[in-house]
């Protein structure tokens, strides 16, 4: 096994998971927490998202006799940013209707719900995956080593997207901001940083 490639690997997933499409994305989903530990496993489940299709593509693209085409990730990319907005449209939705009153009782939802971390993570992992894994390919010529490799990165994203969440959480918790309205005022400004980095998004690479 290529030994110095995987002991980067950790490290370049670690950072992976600070790209800002990554980032407004979970500071979005942390936005509806004011528990920093349930905002930590928001990003453990983005990560294992993450990190499911990473492997699964790979399991495709490595393992497989398939040839990657990186022109059509664009469209995946491009999906991203169609989430990012749909992500940044349901916050601000969600405080249109909880308003100031009872915004407390519609953040909490179910606290143990994390589909919406998970599925946000499939998608970015699957956009993602197409420039990953060419790089693995012209890097690492074993498929064991190019499979070790994404599952290496795959924890180190995991590992760095809950740190951030960890991060994006503490203005939310109860402890640190006991006024609503800037709490309201903080998650209005994500939605609102979602929604434009998705439209640039998605002119990037539906219209440019």
């Amino acid at each position: 096994m290529e030994i110095l490639p995987l002991l980067l690997a950790s490290l370049v997933g670690f950072t992976h998971a600070f790209e800002a499409d990554h980032l407004v994305a979970v500071s979005s989903i942390v936005t509806r927490r004011n528990n920093t530990l349930l905002a930590l496993k928001d990003g453990i489940f983005w990560g294992l998202g993450h990190t499911s299709t990473i492997l699964l593509v790979g399991c495709i693209f490595i393992l497989g006799t398939s040839r990657i085409n990186l022109a059509n990730f664009k469209y995946l990319e491009g999906g991203v940013g169609i989430m990012l907005i749909f992500l940044g449209l349901k916050r601000l939705s969600g405080l249109y209707k909880a308003g100031l009153v009872h915004t407390e009782a519609h953040r909490k939802g179910n606290p143990h719900e994390h589909k919406l971390a998970y599925s946000v993570g499939l998608m970015h992992g699957l956009a993602g995956s197409g420039t990953l894994i060419f790089s693995v390919l012209t890097t690492i010529k074993s498929s064991l080593s190019g499979m070790a490799y994404l599952m290496i990165f795959g924890m180190g994203s995991i590992a760095g997207m809950m740190v951030a969440a960890g991060i994006f959480s503490v203005p939310f918790s109860e402890k640190l901001l006991k006024n609503k309205t800037l709490r309201i005022a903080l998650t209005f400004l994500s939605s609102l940083l979602c929604i434009i980095l998705g439209g640039k998004v998605v002119y990037q690479n539906f219209i440019a």
